[in-house]
């Protein structure tokens, strides 16, 4: 299928066409029976790119059982010493695990993130063609020094190639600088890193970082809900080596959506530096080349904003379209028509949206739901 999009209210994306998952030159002449949507001013931006989410666990509530905590560990071990009591932990470890990860793909979807760093293994139901989202393929990680403990840490990085990330929780808690200290011990700072929360890297950790050109994944919604503090990150921004994630919602936010405010509050981001931290800049940092930016030969993840729209201001029922590899998953009715039968009525926070079919027919036969989101009742034959 050939699309042309017209009349897009930002510079430079007046046109732009999508044939086979790829943006194309949107110059020459489209191919037969192309689709043309017109988007009346409204503005095309890059898929957004959640640098660090655990996509299993978004079927879960923000869970603390403190009024602030110190050390991460704790926190871990409170939900672990209630996993096998808790009615709610129960529940949701019942759920297929297949099911979970598909929760936190639609979350991702919802909120325009097509490309998900997923921080745990890549389970099998995330590499198949209908997930919602595209989840980072090309990696190295280890969940953090004190669950994995400095070995596994250690071989982990030693077994990532230099130019993909290498990806870990680190200096999350109030009282964890020194593991910055002990993973330049083992040899895992270097240009590749990726250190995610980094609450507790001081000044000068953060200066040593930045040298060896690694980088770090601010979560600030997790961070506040459970230490109440978070990083201060400018010195990080300004020198490219910042990147956003939401986390799962047991520590963070609704969505990546959610985030925005808080990090352009926190950071001092400009409009412009918003997006590109969650667009070019997190592609480039993840050694993603194919995608972050609008140009011809790039990957066709596309959202659409309504025209004046800030989307540090957005909500995910505000996005008229989203598109990942040039397959239009979730749209507004005007937009539904153009991504062909596969679309079916669906609600968004309220608001009439259209939904990719195999992902209702996958949520009608699961045993958890996505909040907010209401699949409209449909004739059994229309889904067979």
């Amino acid at each position: 299928m050939s699309l042309l999009f017209v009349n897009g209210g930002a510079p430079g994306q007046a046109r732009l066409r999508v044939l086979g998952g790829l943006i194309v030159d949107a110059a020459g002449p489209g191919a037969h029976g192309e689709t043309v949507i017109d988007l009346q001013g409204d503005r095309l931006l890059p898929g957004l790119i959640n640098a660090h989410e655990h996509l299993q666990l978004n079927a879960l509530p923000r869970l603390s059982y403190r009024q602030r905590y110190e050390r991460v560990g704790d926190w871990i071990a409170d939900i672990d010493a209630r996993r096998s009591q808790d009615p709610l932990l129960r529940a949701n470890q019942a759920i297929p695990r297949a099911q979970r990860l598909l929760i936190g793909g639609l979350k991702n979807l919802l909120s325009g993130a097509t490309t998900v760093v997923h921080h745990d293994p890549l389970y099998p139901s995330l590499l198949e063609p209908g997930f919602p989202v595209e989840v980072l393929r090309s990696y190295g990680w280890s969940h953090s020094l004190e669950l994995d403990g400095a070995e596994h840490v250690r071989r982990s990085f030693q077994a990532t190639p230099p130019e993909q990330p290498w990806i870990i929780h680190a200096a999350e808690g109030l009282d964890s600088g020194d593991e910055f200290e002990q993973l330049d011990r083992l040899g895992c700072i270097a240009a590749n890193t990726v250190l995610v929360h980094g609450l507790a890297l001081s000044a000068d950790q953060q200066q040593r970082l930045m040298q060896r050109g690694a980088c770090l994944v601010w979560c600030p919604g997790s961070n506040l809900h459970l230490f109440q503090r978070t990083p201060e990150v400018r010195p990080l921004l300004e020198r490219g080596c910042l990147l956003l994630g939401s986390d799962s919602r047991i520590s963070g936010g609704r969505d990546l959506l959610a985030e925005l405010p808080l990090a352009r509050e926190l950071a001092g981001l400009s409009e412009a530096g918003l997006e590109a931290l969650l667009t070019s800049q997190a592609a480039a940092r993840l050694r993603l080349n194919d995608r972050g930016r609008l140009l011809p030969g790039l990957r066709a993840d596309l959202l659409v904003l309504p025209r004046g729209l800030k989307l540090s201001e957005a909500q995910r029922a505000d996005l008229r379209l989203v598109m990942v590899g040039g397959r239009m998953l979730c749209a507004d009715p005007a937009f539904a028509s153009a991504g062909g039968p596969g679309l079916l009525p669906v609600q968004v926070d309220g608001r009439p949206k259209s939904l990719e079919r195999s992902l209702v027919e996958a949520l009608q036969g699961a045993a958890i739901s996505e909040p907010g989101l209401v699949l409209e009742p449909r004739p059994a034959e229309a889904l067979a």
